[in-house]
């Protein structure tokens, strides 16, 4: 009846749930490029540890114990 006697009824204000709306989609967008983010982190973690493994193992075997590792190991002669 109100438009029989009142005119044409205005529309119902829709701001409050549009705005709600915008910050759900923005909240949306920052958790994808923050999990996107998370994602390739861990990825370079997984290629970094698959390279030392791979290219590595000469490493292990130097001794921490001398001051150049790479030289090798100095015989001491007995008797000398």
């Amino acid at each position: 009846m109100g438009g029989i006697i009142g005119g044409k009824p205005k529309a119902p204000d829709t701001s409050a749930a549009e705005e709600s709306l915008r910050l759900q989609r923005e909240e949306t967008a920052r958790q994808k490029k923050k999990a996107e983010e998370e994602q390739r982190d861990v990825q370079e973690q997984i290629a970094s540890r698959r390279k030392a493994l791979q290219r590595g193992g000469a490493r292990s075997l130097l001794s921490s114990a001398r001051l150049t590792p790479e030289v090798g190991i100095e015989e001491e002669k007995l008797g000398a």
